[in-house]
């Protein structure tokens, strides 16, 4: 089983608690409350995580997910997607490879983000042309 990392800043702390009660035997990084802290802090700390297991997923949460994006994507090896639709999450996978999902708990409601968290995670790859293009990332 693909090792599954979750964490996010105190707006996302909300979903990523419901999160980690629906999902089993994803491994939580933090924070422990919804006391304010800085974003970029917690997608550093899960990116490094993804990028040292081959193989394992990342979700990042935070107000938009747009923050916990961009900080993620600075880390080497990691693809993070801002999710919002199925169609989005589904070519996140399919045609760049996504390793963390990121998602915003002010901008979707908590069926709407299991529903993309289990699209990510089943999409598979495709490969081919679109390898070409992830490895020039």
């Amino acid at each position: 089983m693909k090792k599954i990392f979750i964490a996010s800043d105190h707006a996302g702390y909300n979903l990523k608690s419901s999160i980690t009660t629906k999902l089993k035997n994803i491994i939580d990084l933090g924070p422990k409350s919804n006391d304010s802290v800085d974003y970029p802090d917690f997608a550093k700390k899960l990116s490094k995580k993804v990028a040292s297991h081959k193989g394992s997923f990342g979700i990042l949460i935070c107000g938009s997910g747009m923050g916990m994006a961009i900080a993620a994507n600075k880390t080497r090896n990691i693809r993070a997607a801002l999710c919002y639709s199925k169609k989005n999450t589904k070519l996140s996978r399919l045609h760049n490879n996504a390793n963390i999902i990121t998602l915003g708990e002010r901008l979707i409601n908590k069926n709407k983000a299991f529903s993309l968290i289990k699209i990510f995670l089943s999409t598979k790859f495709e490969g081919g042309r679109h390898l070409r293009r992830v490895k020039k990332i």
